[in-house]
């Protein structure tokens, strides 16, 4: 790491074995470990903390404060996890006083021009493509793939397994497995594809999609549908993940469109 273009403030704690390439810059209170690599034009702001194996590219920007008028200097962090990869001119910023950290997950993918707010918390793979923005407070499950120019409002929830179409708005919650496009956000299907290739079966796939036909393609609302469901679906790890998501909705979850076909 004793590359002689780079800053690394003195209390920073960097593990020996760490690239930084030309124009870093590494402030104070930072945490990096072993086997990352910080390409030139980096900025890593106070408080962050970054794992082991990343890949970080330029222009990036790790750790600035919070783009909330209400923050007022509070101690806070951003945490990344392990094998993270963070494409040109992603921007992370840490948490505020509402939950102290922005959370990335393990095995993540970033690409360029990502922006993650305060306070956000993204899962392990996640996969989140160019220019797509989260706003404060979102929450990205695992395995779930954001599209291109998609746009998170504030408090958000994006459940595991889901797919956003590239430009969506998303301003009610995703539930997990599912296919989510159209303005405004509709459902359009369950994510078979993706749950097959991370190995779930073709009778669990056959499960989700049954609940997601109650709840979006019968003309029942939600209410009623969780009542059905409760009463005659079976009880499995995914049934009873669809409705613990759907009871703890804050913003409430996405409209559904009935002339799709659910495939």
């Amino acid at each position: 790491m004793n590359q002689p273009l780079a800053y690394v403030n003195p209390q920073a704690k960097v593990a020996a074995n760490v690239v930084i390439e030309p124009f870093v810059s590494i402030d104070k209170n930072v945490i990096i470990e072993e086997g990352t690599w910080i390409g030139s034009n980096v900025t890593i702001m106070e408080g962050a903390r970054i794992g082991k194996n990343c890949k970080i590219f330029p222009g990036a920007v790790i750790s600035a404060i919070p783009q909330d008028l209400k923050f007022a200097g509070e101690d806070t962090i951003v945490k990344i996890g392990n094998n993270v990869v963070i494409r040109e001119f992603a921007t992370i910023n840490r948490g505020t006083k509402a939950s102290y950290e922005t959370v990335i997950g393990d095995n993540s993918l970033l690409m360029a021009y990502v922006h993650v707010a305060h306070d956000c918390v993204v899962g392990n793979n996640v996969i989140m493509a160019n220019a797509a923005m989260l706003a404060g407070h979102v929450i990205v499950d695992d395995w779930a793939i954001v599209g291109g120019g998609v746009l998170v409002l504030q408090f958000c929830k994006i459940g595991a397994h889901t797919i956003i179409a590239g430009g969506s708005g998303v301003g009610k919650d995703v539930p997990p497995y599912t296919k989510a496009a159209r303005d405004p956000l509709s459902y359009v299907g369950v994510n078979s594809i993706g749950l097959r290739r991370r190995g779930f079966s073709p009778e669990v796939i056959n499960k989700i999609q049954e609940i997601y036909r109650i709840i979006f393609l019968k003309g029942y609302n939600v209410s009623q549908a969780v009542e059905i469901i409760e009463a005659k679906v079976e009880a499995t790890p995914e049934r009873d993940e669809i409705l613990s998501f759907i009871a703890n909705s804050s913003r409430g979850i996405m409209k559904g469109y009935s002339k799709v076909r659910d495939k």
